[in-house]
Parts: structure tokens; sequence; C-alpha cells
């Protein structure tokens, strides 16, 4: 049975699970939760095709040649020598093209005439050689065209020392890149996971609100567990929807023959990595989600809901850009404010189980954010009570104290005009 108190009021645990569950099944079984979880689909799509087709167009924008304006037997050394070359050191040259001179010709106005996919052109001779190119590439390929043509001086063939190789799985430098990189993309992640689906509680509070759900709810169950129910509801749902999109990526990620073994592994391991991850997806979810009920408790319409979430959206991004300095300067007071602020504590925390194998500090973390997360959604509900719903010691004095005032006022009037 449910557990009631005296007042006859179910108590704050028990009255949060039936907000809860009411909230999560009304939203997990409609339509528009369907096209909830499509709904990010499409852009990840289009923004994969618009980057696959970016980047062939910019490597067609950025084709070039390089132009070689010799002697015939030079200009052959060259574009040898450059072939050679190639096979060892990679795409660090363009490709050679001899030119066709005449007597009047001009390798600068050549290039100025924009024609073709000319970059650059060397003339002169082996032993002194000439680049003209725009100032850019100048500084970029003089020491190949120098390495080029020192080659191509020799004559015959350059015999190259065949280097041994010896294969290791990875090093401390690379080892600390890719955990720095893991830390970031974890971050962002979660920035983005928290930033698109804590804004559903504003929504669902505005609706309530204008039909008058809230005021019912508020009088049956203690305000408290109101706001903490439909956290937990919204947090849920998007659990659910976290476990499809992340389901469908891991099976596009295999499909196309990519596995965790290819990326740095974490200071405290993949899996838990990903199970902090969740954990504090769940902490800052809740934390700026009992910002935005205090913020959506406060708005009436749907404009008034975008005009105040505003600045807090704009404060969190900060509050990102904040959390990720931190995991550059492990150690300082950077990284210990940011783990000690509330908002910034869950993408600091996983940056560090990015960077760092210590386990201890991640528990005392989320037992400083499951204290902030209770304080937070008490501040919302009272904020809630004062201002919203008029209610508290102060607010029924002043409204019977104003009730009474204006009834002996129309009384005494009424009394007059008899």
């Amino acid at each position: 049975m449910a557990q009631i108190n005296r007042a006859g009021r179910l108590s704050l645990w028990r009255a949060a699970y039936v907000v809860a569950r009411r909230d999560f099944t009304a939203i997990l079984f409609s339509r528009a939760f369907i096209f909830f979880l499509i709904g990010p689909i499409f852009p990840v799509a289009v923004a994969a095709l618009a980057g696959g087709i970016g980047a062939q167009v910019q490597t067609e924008a950025l084709a070039a040649n390089v132009g070689v304006a010799m002697s015939a037997e030079d200009t052959r050394a060259m574009l040898s020598a450059r072939d050679d070359l190639a096979e060892r050191i990679g795409p660090a040259i363009p490709p050679f093209v001899a030119l066709e001179q005449g007597a009047d010709f001009d390798a600068a106005a050549v290039l100025e005439r924009r024609e073709g996919k000319l970059a650059a052109i060397v003339s002169g001779t082996l032993a002194e050689p000439e680049l003209i190119a725009p100032p850019g590439n100048l500084a970029r390929w003089q020491g190949g065209i120098a390495l080029i043509a020192a080659n191509a001086a020799r004559g015959e063939a350059v015999r190259y020392p065949l280097v041994q190789t010896v294969a290791v799985s990875t090093s401390g430098a690379s080892e600390n890149r890719g955990r720095f990189q893991t830390a970031q993309g974890g971050q962002l992640v979660l920035f983005l996971l928290i930033m698109l689906l804590a804004s559903m509680v504003l929504s669902n509070l505005v609706e309530e609100k204008g039909n008058k759900i809230i005021e019912i709810l508020a009088a049956a169950v203690p305000m408290d567990a109101v706001f903490m129910g439909k956290l937990f509801a919204m947090l849920g749902i998007s659990m659910v929807g976290i476990v499809v999109w992340g389901s469908l990526g891991t099976g596009l990620l295999l499909m196309g023959g990519r596995s965790l073994s290819e990326f740095a592994n974490p200071g405290v391991g993949w899996p838990l990595f990903f199970a902090l991850g969740a954990i504090y997806f769940g902490m800052g979810y809740l934390l700026l989600g009992s910002v935005f009920l205090a913020v959506g408790s406060m708005a009436s319409t749907v404009r008034e809901v975008q005009t105040l979430s505003m600045p807090v959206t704009m404060a969190q991004v900060l509050v990102f850009f904040f959390a990720s300095m931190a995991v550059t300067h492990s150690g300082d007071w950077i990284e210990f404010a940011a783990i000690a602020f509330p908002l910034s504590s869950p993408f600091a925390m996983l940056g560090r189980a990015a960077v760092d194998e210590a386990i201890w500090p991640h528990l005392l973390a989320l037992a400083w954010q499951t204290v902030c997360v209770g304080l937070f959604i008490h501040a919302g509900a009272t904020l809630f009570r004062k201002k919203v719903m008029k209610s508290g010691p102060q607010g029924t004095k002043t409204s019977r104290g104003l009730g009474a005032l204006l009834r002996g006022l129309f009384s005494k009037r009424s009394a007059e005009q008899v």
C-alpha cells in the first residue's frame, strides 16, 4: 500500500514515484515520442553527407600543380626525382608538370593569369633553382624543391638506406594525446545530450500550467515531489533515447569495421568510463533540468520560456568551456573550481575519468552532486510555491488580509448606497 502521512497525503518519495511513473508512461507510449527518437537522426545524416561532400569539394579546391620551366634535360630530371621521392616522403610536394616555354616566357605572368591549377613554377637550373609562388607556398615548398633539385642533380638513381622498423602498441605521447581527445569528445557528447534533452522539462511544465494540471498535482502531493518526479521521468525518457541512438551508432561503427581498440584507452578503462558517463549525464541532466524547471515555473507561454531560458543556455555554454579548460589544467585551481561548481562538475569529472586512473575522486564528486541536485530541486519548488502558487505562510496571510480588506470595503460601500 502507498505510504501516507498523518495529513492524508503521500510521502515525498512515494509521491515523486507516482508523478514520475505518470509522466514517463504518458510520454513513452505517445506518438510524439517516436518523432522524438527519429528527430536527431536526420540532422546527423545531413551533417555526415555535408561533411563528405565538403571534404570532396575541399580536396578538389586544394588540388594544385607545380610547373617546371627549365631546360628539357633538367625538367626530365626534376620530374623523375619528384616521383622517386614521392614514394618515400608522401605528397609533400604537388605533382610536377612540364611547361612549354617560348621566347617571351614569363613565369610570374603565367601565375598571375590564374589559369589552370598551377600554384608555383620552378625555373633556373638544378644547381640554382628558382621558386615563383605566392608567399604562403614559398615557405612551405622551398625545402622540398631544394631536396628534389639536389637529387635530380646527381644524374643517377639515388640509393636510399633501408630503414628497419619495429612497431609498438602505443607510447606515452600518443597515449596522453588520445586520452585528452577522449576527454574532449566525452565532454562534448555529454554537453550536447544534456542541452538537447533537458529542455523537454520546460515545454512539459508550461503545458501542464496552461491546463491547470500542475495545480491539481500541487494540491495532492508536495511540490518538491512534483518537481522530483518530473525530472526523473524526463531523465528516464532521455535514457531510452540514448540507448536507442547508442545502439544505432554502435551498429553503424561495427558495420564500418571500427572498434574501441582503435582509440586510446581512458584512464579508468572503457567499461567504467561508459558507466561514469551515464551517471554524470544523469547528474548533469538533473542539475540543469532543475534550473529549467524553476525557469519554466515562472513562464506562462512558450515565448516567455524561450526568453527566460536563453540566458541559462548561454551560461551553460560558458560552463562547458570552463570544464573543458579544466582538463588541460590537471591539479590546478581551475580543475578544482570546475569540480566544485555544481553545473560544471559532471563535465569536469568525465574529463578526469578519461585522463586519470583514480576512482575515489568520482565517489566524492557524485556525493557532492547528489547534494546539489536535492538543493536545486528544493529551491525550484520553493520558488514555484512562492512566486506562482502564492502559497506558504506569508503568502496565505497576505492573501487573507487583502481579501478581508476588500470584502470590508465592498460591504461598507454597499451599506452606504442602501
